[in-house]
């Protein structure tokens, strides 16, 4: 097993409550679009870009994961001498044992891909609850021309983040000569068709682009590729309106269907998100299922998506030309039509952003607590990651 290593200088933490007071103690939850008051409780500032610590020119691609044992692993790309998509970089982590509350350990390296022209992409994070595995997913080389190979690459801790395997690669088990994961969550779906499942998705470079899927059936231990949803026209660069979806985020609904909410590149019918649907796990994207959602304002960036509490979770930018006024959205599961009233998070310049959950025991009637982790700046979007804790009662 790997162990992270320490950056220096890398253990910048700043803590806050918002200005907002707390709101009488909410009823007892019951899950209804309408009870949840969503409020900032706390905003830690996890990374700082253009080598405010250490040597790191720009962390972007921020993921967070809750684990059922209570840790909070952060992560990000840490790009090395550019913010550029290319480039060298390596995966940073910060890890928190009471749930972002108070502590987080020092920035550390689980992954360098040391001096690569084209190096890796941070992809996706999955907690599985088997003997403390987490799954992340990254790319290598996915910017290269063809017929430069590139590379689905996965890494694993069994101890809750404190160590990782060696990088093993998916590449030839997929099928697919390259594949870029997320960046977002993997979901492991809680109800039939494949209860159990692990479900990564993610695209392929910008010509051969599309919505893919990879299932696995043995809590990550073999993957294989499921459906697919191809960009128009397939295989040819894309012009302004043509269809290319692009950095997913899937959610399971309550029915069991699978929702992928994705990043409309080139703004086909809308400058919004892209919204898939399967009925099969994953197995199938079929095209009749695919819809638009105007009220999911996006100007083409990675977003958040989560489902808790019979309700889905919605983060990005709400702007239509640029990347600003980080929202949250939220909306009854059995009808995401009905968006409720935003929450904004952020005024300023923000980018990709994802979310996580923590619910609590079965038998608790107190409402699950929201993680966004997000690109943030006064600026621009890249300055800096910053984490959200948001209670969904309105009450701190």
């Amino acid at each position: 097993m790997v162990r992270p290593r320490a950056l220096p200088l890398a253990g910048l933490l700043l803590l806050g409550l918002c200005g907002a007071r707390a709101l009488p103690a909410a009823e007892a939850w019951t899950g209804s679009a309408e009870q949840a008051r969503p409020l900032i409780t706390l905003e830690q500032l996890l990374w700082v870009s253009g080598r405010e610590i250490g040597e790191v020119d720009t962390y972007r691609v921020p993921l967070s994961r809750r684990h059922r044992r209570g840790s909070l692993l952060a992560f990000a790309e840490a790009r090395k001498s550019s913010p550029s998509d290319s480039g060298a970089k390596f995966i940073a982590l910060r890890r928190s044992t009471d749930g972002g509350a108070r502590t987080w350990s020092p920035s550390s390296v689980i992954v360098d891909d040391g001096t690569q022209v084209d190096g890796l992409n941070l992809g996706a994070v999955a907690c599985t609850g088997v003997n403390g595995s987490v799954f992340l997913s990254y790319a290598l080389c996915i910017h290269q021309p063809q017929p430069a190979i590139s590379s689905t690459m996965l890494i694993r801790s069994r101890d809750y983040g404190l160590s990782w395997s060696p990088p093993r690669n998916l590449s030839q088990e997929i099928g697919l000569d390259r594949f870029a994961p997320g960046p977002g969550l993997v979901i492991q779906k809680r109800y039939e068709p494949h209860s159990g499942r692990l479900i990564v998705c993610g695209h392929r470079t910008l010509n051969l682009d599309g919505i893919y899927c990879l299932l696995s059936d043995d809590h990550g231990e073999t993957w294989r590729l499921g459906g697919a949803l191809c960009g128009i026209p397939y295989g040819h660069p894309k012009l302004s309106h043509d269809f290319n979806p692009d950095e997913c985020q899937p959610y399971e609904l309550p029915d069991g269907s699978l929702v992928i909410n994705a990043r409309n590149q080139n703004f086909y019918h809308c400058p919004c998100r892209i919204v898939a649907r399967s009925w099969d796990a994953g197995e199938t994207l079929p095209p009749e299922a695919v819809t638009f959602d105007p009220t999911l304002v996006d100007p083409a960036v990675a977003a958040g998506a989560v489902v808790t509490g019979g309700l889905v979770f919605f983060s990005n930018p709400a702007n239509d030309t640029h990347r600003l006024n980080l929202t949250l959205r939220w909306s009854w599961a059995k009808d995401t039509s009905l968006w409720q009233r935003p929450l904004q998070v952020w005024a300023g310049p923000s980018g990709y952003s994802s979310l996580d959950v923590m619910e609590p025991g079965d038998t608790s009637r107190e409402p699950p607590t929201l993680y966004l982790i997000y690109e943030k700046g006064r600026n621009q979007s890249i300055e800096s990651i910053s984490l959200v804790k948001i209670s969904l009662s309105g009450s701190l």
